[in-house]
């Protein structure tokens, strides 16, 4: 699997980010054709090579011509269709600028049409965000880690005025967000950079097992005390245990690579809480079936007793950190509490991939999981099982217990 890390340790903006996909190399033409068909007014992007705290970057510019025009999501919306980009490059500029507006919406107490955008809706940023989009797709990502979030401390200047550092609209877009102290004055991760990296972001923790291939150095417009620098790296998740096996050789390498692809995975991920004591059933299983549509890694219930020994309902949500604002919302929404637990948790699992047999009435889908000491443990899907009972008028029971017994058959 192709995964990247984002290593934020210093912040992003989208500019950084930019820089370091050029210099991992993706090809400025090819950002700079995708944004000329925004039909932006003279909008170009110039790469350079510097050098900050003796550390070399890639630092890129947005040159444009002057402009006074504020854009709403509608325009935006309007100016990403008509592009010439590819489906999947459209689709991630327009879920980061969705993800902008909902939190633009919630700071000002409006809705997402409404917002009007302004630093996030001018022409450096649309480019930023755009030219993300087009280089992530380039470089054909399947996965990606994100490092903890420095976001520095101070004021800034927007247009709404003198703000402490995080902006309110930053401050929204990390919500659930492992953030670290970097005792920085200055606006270390911009709006831009923190809807980027929470869009792209599958997870937050520390460096994943991986092989590198490429590294990506982004450099910011500002200098500070430290390299005002962002990392990429890019390369073959570890889990798959062929990049490490092709590296090295014989016994000792087949031994590695599978030791390398057992070992399980760790992230950070938010686990949302609430107590329902006044809840109708239906109630919450409607809720849950939001829940899950919209993104929830799993929702559980579990019987509790509450106050005046009233029977209730733990509804507990995993989510990853750029879901659980999103995920929330939905609790408050669809349940009667008045308040949701939020906590941050590491949650440990095992290498997992899609596997299909053959049984006597079909192929059934399925899970293989690595297990630490390196063997591997099939588990049949349960709706693919489901649905081929149903079509051959067999049991549910036979056709998983065939599953297993198929994949037992092909180990020999």
């Amino acid at each position: 699997m192709r995964i990247a890390y984002l290593d934020c340790a210093h912040g992003v903006s989208g500019d950084m980010m930019l820089g370091a996909m050029i210099d991992a190399g993706v090809e400025l033409a090819a950002l700079q054709a995708g944004i000329d068909s925004l039909g932006l007014p003279s909008c170009r992007l110039a790469a350079a090579e510097v050098n900050k705290r003796g550390f070399r970057a890639t630092q890129v510019t947005v040159e444009h011509e002057p402009e006074h025009v504020h854009r709403h999501l509608s325009h935006i919306t309007a100016m990403i269709d008509g592009s010439a980009l590819a489906e999947g490059q459209r689709e991630l500029a327009l879920r980061i600028f969705h993800k902008i507006a909902e939190a633009e919406a919630k700071v000002h107490g409006t809705t997402i049409d409404k917002v009007h955008f302004h630093e996030v809706g001018a022409v450096d940023s649309i480019a930023d965000i755009v030219g993300t989009a087009i280089g992530w797709d380039l470089l054909g990502v399947e996965r990606a880690v994100c490092s903890p979030v420095p976001t520095g401390h101070g004021f800034v200047e927007i247009a709404h005025g003198r703000c402490a550092i995080p902006c309110p609209g930053t401050a929204e877009l990390l919500r659930g967000v492992p953030l670290i102290e970097l005792p920085v004055e200055g606006e270390l991760t911009t709006p831009t950079g923190a809807a980027i990296v929470t869009t792209l972001a599958d997870s937050f923790g520390p460096l994943p097992a991986m092989t590198i291939e490429r590294i990506g150095y982004g450099a910011g417009q500002r200098d500070y005390d430290h390299a005002n620098v962002f990392r990429l790296l890019i390369g073959e998740s570890a889990s798959g245990g062929d990049t490490f096996g092709e590296a090295a050789s014989g016994e000792a390498a087949s031994a590695a690579g599978k030791a390398t692809a057992a070992r399980p995975r760790t992230e950070l991920i938010v686990l949302l809480e609430t107590n329902l004591d006044n809840a109708t059933g239906e109630t919450i299983g409607h809720c849950v079936d939001l829940l899950r549509e919209a993104g929830a890694l799993d929702v559980s219930l579990v019987p509790i007793q509450m106050k005046k020994c009233r029977p209730g309902v733990l509804v507990s949500v995993q989510a990853r950190p750029a879901d659980a604002g999103r995920l929330e919302t939905i609790l408050f929404q669809e349940t009667s509490t008045l308040g949701v637990r939020r906590s941050v948790v590491e949650r440990t699992t095992l290498v997992r991939r899609p596997h299909e047999v053959e049984t006597p009435w079909g192929s059934v889908r399925g899970k293989i999981a690595t297990l630490p000491d390196g063997t591997a443990r099939f588990a049949p899907e349960y709706e693919s099982c489901h649905k081929l009972a149903a079509r051959q008028g067999v049991s549910l029971a036979d056709v998983m217990e065939a599953a297993r017994a198929a994949y037992r058959i092909s180990q020999q």
